[in-house]
């Protein structure tokens, strides 16, 4: 995956790297699950290929700022793009029927015990063609300094290693008939990848 220059974010990285995914797909509807203040629908608005965007989150301040972010108006409905409070946790048919999926750095925010409800809402319930999940690489974090057993975030409920997402990523493919594929992301180095990790599941 391409890298940015040296100046460039890992925030930046991700975003980089999900926006040339799903421009390379060819989808033209995506879904944000856990959009937060809105940072990918901004970037994703420009695209004229995207010719619907929706974001949902739980955080009511969170969709609060996305809407201040995106300049988007309760009163007057966006042609394009909505964001509105929900879960990618729990089935939702208007969900339904999307080209692709992005859950940016979103999945070690709930207990991994949790993990089976979000694969059943998103896999099965959404099934849009394309789903991208990124997360961070634990076996990374000493490069960021972290002791071992220390967290990115206070917010983390755990955080993998490459194997461990991999493994997970691969159960998750197989029970739903998607392929996946695996890129780091953000300067890797040797023997242990990237900052962050992205799978990218294609329905079969």
């Amino acid at each position: 995956m391409r890298q940015g220059s040296a100046d460039t974010t890992l925030h930046d990285l991700r975003i980089d790297a999900v926006l040339h995914c799903l421009q390379a797909s060819g989808a033209a509807s995506v879904l944000d699950l856990g959009c937060g203040r809105g940072a990918l629908l901004k970037r994703l608005l420009p695209v004229a290929q995207f010719t619907r965007l929706v974001g949902i989150d739980i955080d009511m301040q969170a969709l609060e700022q996305a809407r201040q972010v995106l300049g988007l108006d309760l009163l007057r409905p966006h042609p394009r793009m909505s964001v509105s409070y929900g879960s990618f946790e729990e089935v939702n048919r208007e969900l339904s029927g999307f080209d692709a999926a992005v859950l940016l750095e979103t999945i070690e925010h709930i207990d991994a015990g949790r993990l089976p409800r979000m694969e059943r809402a998103v896999f099965v319930g959404m099934h849009p063609r394309l789903i991208l999940v990124t997360t961070p690489n634990r076996d990374y974090n000493p490069v960021h300094g972290l002791a071992r057993g220390e967290r990115r975030h206070p917010g983390h409920r755990f955080e993998w290693t490459r194997a461990q997402f991999r493994q997970w990523a691969g159960g998750v493919a197989q029970r739903n008939g998607y392929s996946v594929a695996f890129d780091d992301l953000g300067w890797p180095q040797p023997g242990i990848g990237g900052s962050s990790q992205m799978a990218s599941f294609v329905a079969q």
